[in-house]
């Protein structure tokens, strides 16, 4: 019977100290883009494809994704009461009466290796999904839906890839093999933050995994790799040597807003695609280069 993929990860553990100050108090992943929270951007995507399990791995101070995802008694008796019915509807949206959500602890940041496999016991023999919520991809059909149609095919694990420039290798895992087509990739190898000498090519993994569960054996076997931590990639490269692992180049739009700079543009290219928002927000920039 084919395999399929109704279980994702989002490890959410980070300090987020780079959006310091105002992560000192609130989780990064809860850091709204226009006016959605990162975290539930990932979760929806993930929901579009398929997936009714969400398994988060938190650390200390996550209460408030917790709280997202919960209901909200009072808030939506309030807007009962005062008949504010689309308001309702959107809080109500959070959380799908058929979607679950499961909380894990990572007590100690030891790398996105070690936050997966904390969810290998809520995960079992079932292929699962990675999504980080500091990537947001905007694509259509959503990206992780593209990657679970390669999934059903290929019965095999999937990376998310996109090139990337070679001055910015050190900051990927970076994938080469065999192109089986013009998007798919039969993975031979995988490095994790290359030198840009030292890179195999220059396609780099983006935040979204699909695995089989072979991969919680290797992850758990791996010695600490860069940084000192028990790094995905290391697992990754490991089950090559038992599986196939292919590696697919998205159709669609990555933000990275674990920085800054790619944090503001996706608040910038979100809003003017927003339906309420964009017209007037678009007329604002205009106006900035008056």
């Amino acid at each position: 019977m084919p395999m399929t993929v109704t279980k994702a990860i989002f490890p959410v553990a980070g300090l987020g100290t780079r959006f310091l100050p105002a992560t000192k108090a609130q989780p990064k992943e809860m850091l709204p883009v226009v006016d959605k929270p990162l975290i539930q951007y990932a979760v929806e995507e993930a929901y579009a494809a398929g997936v009714r399990e969400m398994i988060f791995v938190t650390g200390r101070h996550k209460r408030a994704i917790e709280d997202h995802f919960d209901m909200t008694f009072e808030l939506e008796l309030a807007l009962e009461q005062a008949g504010k019915r689309e308001l309702l509807e959107v809080v109500r949206s959070v959380k799908p009466d058929d979607m679950e959500c499961i909380y894990v602890r990572q007590a100690q940041a030891l790398g996105l290796g070690h936050a997966v496999l904390c969810a290998q016991r809520l995960v079992g023999d079932e292929p699962f999904a990675v999504l980080l919520a500091d990537d947001l991809m905007v694509g259509e059909p959503p990206v992780l839906q593209q990657m679970v149609q390669q999934f059903d095919e290929w019965q095999a694990s999937i990376l998310a890839v996109q090139e990337v420039p070679a001055e910015h290798t050190r900051r990927y895992g970076i994938v080469a093999g065999r192109s089986v087509n013009e998007r798919l990739v039969d993975v031979a190898q995988i490095v994790e933050k290359p030198a840009p000498e030292a890179a195999p090519s220059r396609l780099g993994v983006a935040g979204r995994y699909i695995l089989t569960p072979g991969v919680m054996r290797e992850i758990a076997a791996q010695p600490r790799g860069v940084g000192g931590e028990i790094q995905l990639t290391d697992g990754i490269a490991s089950l090559l040597r038992r599986e196939k692992v292919f590696a697919y180049r998205y159709q669609g739009k990555r933000y990275d807003c674990g920085s800054k700079e790619g944090f503001l543009q996706a608040n910038v290219e979100l809003a003017l695609q927003h339906p309420e928002l964009g017209a007037g927000f678009r007329a604002f920039l205009s106006s900035l280069d008056a």
